[in-house]
């Protein structure tokens, strides 16, 4: 199966820069402000994806502080998370829908090591089909864990302030606007949200993403 190109270095991060830049010299203006762009590689498994959901709807901040909790409890294990009661997961920090969510995940037996070979779209088909793991919490771990080049997370708030800003738009574009925006950054997208998520850093002052 064609996963297309895998971000594994910071070498690779920064050809997908001078190529976004190359196609569209706004993306120039924005990394003259950020300086050089996060690899943000993660491991994969079961694990990362549970740091995912844990993101869901919170602040980086926040989505921190419960992610450390998490870890001190030992509930990084799916073997951990099934034994444990709605109260230990709470005592984590975890809403009662995100208990739900990593119980769900804990006994998927997601075939991550398959992952790593599966196409984009197959990926997260895959992962959306466990409940709690939506559309974003899988292009974010297709990106950040799985290393893939062209994934985009086209529902993101942050991506798409950051959008607003640096092209000037009327309005922050919505899902799809911002699906069909970000197909003219193919093969690069993930390095396009790298971008806009620094950039979103230095318009904000704050961190748009984990």
């Amino acid at each position: 199966m064609n996963t297309g190109r895998i971000i594994s270095s910071d070498a690779c991060v920064s050809e997908g820069a001078a190529w976004l830049v190359a196609h569209d010299p706004r993306f120039a203006a924005a990394l003259a402000q950020t300086g050089p762009l996060p690899l943000r590689l993660r491991p994969d498994g079961f694990g990362a994806l549970l740091d995912a959901i844990v993101s869901q709807q919170v602040s980086v901040a926040s989505a921190r502080a419960i992610w450390a909790r998490v870890q001190e409890a030992g509930m990084t294990d799916p073997a951990r998370v099934r034994a444990a009661s709605d109260e230990d997961l709470r005592a984590c920090g975890l809403s009662r829908p995100k208990v739900r969510y990593a119980r769900a995940l804990a006994v998927a037996d997601l075939d991550y090591p398959a992952l790593c070979g599966t196409s984009d779209a197959d990926v997260i088909a895959t992962l959306t089909a466990v409940t709690g793991i939506g559309t974003w919490t899988a292009e974010i771990y297709a990106m950040f864990s799985l290393g893939r080049a062209d994934v985009f997370a086209h529902g993101d708030l942050a991506l798409q302030e950051s959008a607003r800003v640096l092209f000037d738009l009327e309005q922050r574009p919505n899902e799809k606007e911002m699906r069909e925006m970000a197909q003219q950054w193919t093969p690069w997208r993930s390095v396009a949200a790298r971008a806009l998520w620094a950039y979103y850093r230095v318009i904000k002052d704050r961190e748009g993403i984990k």
